[in-house]
């Protein structure tokens, strides 16, 4: 018996590690591929920057002007003074609503409605569970501004580095200009304050929506690594659109970008959706946030 036992036991394990392989591929397959949804939009209708109202245009120079690394360090050390609210996700997306997003140049549409539409075209696409969710909550960081941000420019619009050289592929660099880091012996060198290749984890990105949620839900929330990504860097267009920081960048932040790459078609695509009805999705959404979310969330 004992040497029939032995042959069966590693036919069995090699059978195990085999199917274990076969559904890691399967599961990076729901993801990591094609984006559908998108297919017939014209794609050249959306970040049409230059032609922006005046509204966004003011929005940006007064981030670019005001970003600097001693706001960056103060409120990173104010976001862990203390607690802002308690309260779950649907509540958190319904308080969001009171937020017209004064950086975006292709929606007027409420927040509640962009982040289902975003959620509902990852739904269509047959991407996984946490995949919808991460749609469904990636923007909540916004709600800095509902707890009181003096404004909108540490909150919303696309992220960069600090603490380096501000690179031409931000949109409207030129507007640097008015930040004193600009002109700093050190924060204007190409590394900065940074080792070449130390890694996306250990730059700071200008404070806004995508780094406070990233916090938030690192420690309270049953989301994957991937989805997490997703959050804390979609808004990271000079890196994951343009291809700026890559001498910041080591091999760990390849997994980062081909999680940003495939989330980001859904993030900005999904603003010329049909409008979507809050209430009607409410209880599929609510069962999702059940599976990765506590009932309530320290913000």
């Amino acid at each position: 018996m004992i040497l029939i036992d032995k042959p069966i036991d590693k036919h069995l394990e090699e059978t195990s590690d085999a199917v274990d392989e076969v559904n890691k591929l399967k599961t990076a397959a729901q993801w990591d591929t094609k984006v559908n949804f998108d297919s017939q939009k014209d794609k050249t209708q959306f970040r049409r920057y230059e032609e922006a109202c005046e509204r966004v245009k003011g929005f940006y120079k007064e981030q670019h002007e005001k970003q600097t690394v001693a706001f960056n360090i103060q409120a990173r050390a104010n976001r862990r003074k203390h607690v802002r609210a308690r309260m779950g996700i649907w509540e958190a997306m319904e308080m969001l609503n009171t937020l017209k997003d004064d950086s975006d140049p292709d929606t007027d549409l409420s927040q509640i409605e962009h982040l289902l539409q975003t959620a509902e075209a990852i739904r269509r696409d047959g991407k996984p569970e946490w995949f919808q969710v991460a749609g469904l909550v990636h923007d909540l960081g916004k709600l800095l501004y509902v707890f009181g941000s003096e404004s909108q420019w540490d909150v919303v619009g696309d992220t960069f580095v600090v603490g380096c050289k501000f690179s031409d592929k931000i949109i409207y660099p030129e507007t640097f200009q008015g930040n004193p880091d600009s002109k700093d012996e050190v924060y204007s060198t190409d590394n900065g304050i940074y080792k070449p290749h130390c890694g996306l984890e250990n730059v700071m990105l200008s404070w806004g929506h995508d780094e406070y949620l990233y916090h938030v839900l690192r420690d309270q929330s049953r989301l994957p690594e991937e989805a997490l990504y997703m959050i804390r860097y979609h808004s990271f267009y000079p890196w994951h659109r343009e291809g700026a920081y890559q001498h910041l960048c080591n091999a760990a932040d390849e997994k980062a970008l081909a999680a940003v790459k495939a989330f980001n078609p859904y993030d900005l695509y999904s603003k010329s959706d049909d409008s979507v009805t809050p209430e009607k999705l409410k209880p599929y959404y609510q069962g999702l946030i059940e599976k990765f979310f506590p009932d309530v969330i320290e913000w």
